[in-house]
């Protein structure tokens, strides 16, 4: 028997919130267990319910989805946070997953999407609603294309090799491996290096499909 999701909805709508409680809460192992207008008063219901995920807009008056995200992960790590927002740039998914969500779902998206979503990150996955997914796959400028060396590098770097490790494997030295990976976040425009190896985990896993 599938263990019971307690989930806190977040919206500033409540005609959202009601529908999405309607919604999940057709689903018998999902529970709506707390609703919340904006940021904080989300992180205040945290206290106050045994919850497992967080389902969060991102633009609310006061705190936003965003900047909520960031302090769940600092005040409540257990606690797993997956963004519904009708914004599908990907600065915007970028930025919230460097916040510490977990997932980014479109607001368009069909319900069991929406379900699909909240059981692969209670599941320890990441999941993004498929337009997002295809962006996130491939560079968005043709321009930017990486060369071969640098997808090389890049499904090295997916399956979690150092820069030794990939020097040794592709027969370069370390110095050159260092900056093909400089040449990689300059293209995609990614700047961390937890991004990176997000990005090349998901370009791995789609080149694969």
């Amino acid at each position: 028997m599938t263990d019971i999701i307690h989930i806190l909805l977040v919206d500033d709508h409540p005609l959202v919130r009601d529908g999405l409680r309607a919604r999940l809460e057709a689903v018998p192992h999902l529970r709506v267990v707390a609703e919340a207008d904006g940021g904080e008063e989300a992180l205040r219901q945290a206290g106050e319910h045994a919850i497992d995920l967080v389902l969060m807009d991102i633009n609310m008056r006061g705190l936003s989805g965003i900047d909520a995200s960031a302090q769940f992960r600092l005040r409540y790590p257990a606690i797993a946070v997956l963004i519904l927002s009708m914004h599908d740039k990907i600065e915007y998914v970028s930025q919230a997953m460097q916040a510490g969500a977990r997932g980014y779902v479109l607001k368009d998206a069909p319900g069991k999407d929406i379900v699909l979503a909240i059981d692969t990150v209670m599941a320890g996955g990441i999941y993004y609603s498929a337009a997002l997914a295809r962006q996130l796959a491939r560079p968005n400028v043709q321009d930017n294309q990486l060369s071969a060396r640098e997808q090389e590098v890049l499904q090295q770097l997916a399956g979690g090799q150092s820069n030794k490790q990939i020097a040794r494997a592709l027969d370069l030295s370390v110095r050159t491996v260092e900056t093909h990976r400089l040449n990689i976040k300059r293209k995609l425009g990614i700047e961390g290096q937890a991004e990176l190896i997000r990005y090349a985990v998901r370009h791995a896993r789609f080149e694969g499909n």
